[in-house]
């Protein structure tokens, strides 16, 4: 079994609550309130901003040039159609990419985000690279679960933003990183990459939840 494929197995009980979140349901089914989508754009955007800092971290410790040259082949990915196709939903909804960039991030989306930067920053390349693929990994396997609601979704700027996570570059750009992930398992302590990857799939979930909840600040 590949060291992807043991990592996702150990993580099934997290994945399976993320992938029955009524915030993902809601949004497949059409049912999902537009304040909260609204919401998760604006928070997605500024987790979006913060990613491509981590992609060019994870570069530079690369473990060898193919992979540095794999990952930054994703942070290139990222910066340009994942930000373009971000940036169209946005003045879908009316927004300005002035109005994304200055919403407070909330309590979660910093917490997960400072996860990756540090564990980018202080630790190896085998968990960098591991850290960030749950987030990747689990849309493609939301969209695939929950992709027979959505010929049923009258919402289409939820059907738009679901199909993007059906697609062939999407699903391509997943399988990069899980092989990535795999060859670098090879000479790294599974148990390290297993508390790394456990850890990032609560994020995930509890981003979600955070997202669902729109919870800001207290104060």
């Amino acid at each position: 079994m590949k060291v992807s494929e043991r990592l996702r197995k150990d993580a099934d009980d997290i994945w399976e609550k993320i992938i029955k979140h009524p915030f993902v349901t809601e949004l497949y089914n059409g049912t999902l309130p537009m304040g909260k989508f609204r919401f998760y754009i604006l928070q997605d955007y500024n987790y979006l901003t913060s990613s491509i800092k981590n992609f060019s971290i994870i570069s530079s410790k690369a473990d060898s040039i193919d992979s540095m040259r794999e990952v930054i082949e994703i942070l290139h990915l990222e910066s340009v159609s994942e930000f373009k196709g971000y940036e169209e939903f946005l003045r879908k909804l009316g927004y300005r990419i002035e109005d994304a960039g200055n919403i407070e991030p909330t309590p979660t989306n910093i917490s997960y985000v400072n996860f990756l930067l540090s564990t980018s920053s202080l630790k190896s390349y085998a968990e960098s690279i591991t850290s960030v693929l749950p987030c990747f990994w689990s849309y493609a396997e939301i969209a695939e679960h929950h992709k027979d609601k959505l010929s049923k979704n009258e919402n289409k700027l939820y059907v738009d933003w679901a199909l993007v996570y059906l697609s062939k570059p999407y699903v391509n750009l997943v399988e990069k990183i899980k092989r990535l992930v795999d060859k670098a398992g090879e000479t790294t302590s599974y148990e390290m990459l297993k508390e790394t990857f456990i850890t990032a799939s609560k994020y995930e979930y509890m981003y979600w939840d955070a997202i669902y909840n729109m919870n800001a600040w207290p104060i």
